[in-house]
């Protein structure tokens, strides 16, 4: 059988991010034939949250899955929205009752996929132990292709995550810091890894946003009201070659558009 190939793509901020998203993610699943596009969408409505038409470009570039984090609760008018399309998911360790739900199994390229959105907890919420939920997804059990986006500040929690779901999980991507890492690696149980995809969005501001306001609120300590950055748009992420009979990861490598993909 042939081998498989994900794609997961870091958070898209803004409208430059989704026009980027849009220009070149059509490519790159032909380029890298990827068999699983998952990009991580939180941050594409001005910066925070998402909406309707913001999701629907998403997925109409070539999203199969959308992961989301603390910022998916921005925009109250989404919250249906994360009910209604099981294709848009926020973090599976929210307490129960939130809208939404934070796994979808589905079918692509003959082969059936379990994609996690888990959120971490140092530096950030407090919410559910990310570790004894994913323990919790029983369809963890029936396919071995299983992607994780651990949106996450701490570095110690996502390598603790990955080392602990390493056998486990195919894929184990880092989101939320958008500043893409150089650890891209297969861990010693055949689980691909990176600290963090990156973003999709202008990166000559500061994590896509406006570089002044970000200096200013810096220097000033007062919380002037963030914009995205304008400008041109640099798509980062991953893709991983899986093997689809156990689903390990043989290799990972990295995507940066502004730099050599």
């Amino acid at each position: 059988m042939a081998f498989l190939r994900a794609m997961m793509i870091g958070d898209v901020v803004g409208n430059p991010g989704l026009t980027v998203l849009e220009g070149v993610l059509p490519g790159l699943i032909k380029d890298y034939e990827a068999d699983l596009v998952v990009v991580n969408g939180e941050n594409a409505a001005e910066g925070f949250g998402l909406t309707e038409s913001t999701l629907g470009r998403i997925l109409a570039a070539g999203a199969d899955v959308v992961t989301s984090g603390n910022h998916v609760w921005e925009k109250r008018e989404f919250w249906p929205i994360l009910d209604r399309e099981r294709r848009i998911l926020r973090p599976a360790n929210y307490p129960q009752g939130n809208p939404g739900k934070g796994w979808v199994k589905l079918e692509k390229a003959g082969m059936s996929w379990l994609v996690v959105n888990l959120q971490g907890r140092e530096l950030m919420t407090p919410l559910d132990c990310p570790f004894r939920t994913f323990d919790t997804i029983p369809a963890s059990l029936d396919t071995e292709l299983i992607l994780v986006d651990f949106h996450a500040e701490s570095t110690r929690e996502k390598e603790a995550l990955a080392y602990y779901l390493d056998g486990r999980v195919s894929l184990l991507s880092g989101t939320h810091t958008h500043v893409q890492t150089a650890d891209e690696r297969v861990l010693p149980q055949g689980t691909g890894y990176i600290t963090d995809l990156g973003m999709t969005g202008v990166l000559e501001g500061i994590i896509g946003m406006d570089l002044r306001i970000c200096l200013d609120r810096a220097r000033n300590q007062v919380l002037y009201r963030m914009e995205c950055a304008q400008g041109k748009g640099a798509l980062q992420g991953i893709v991983a070659t899986i093997d689809p009979r156990n689903g390990k990861t043989l290799g990972i490598q990295r995507i940066n558009t502004r730099g050599t993909p």
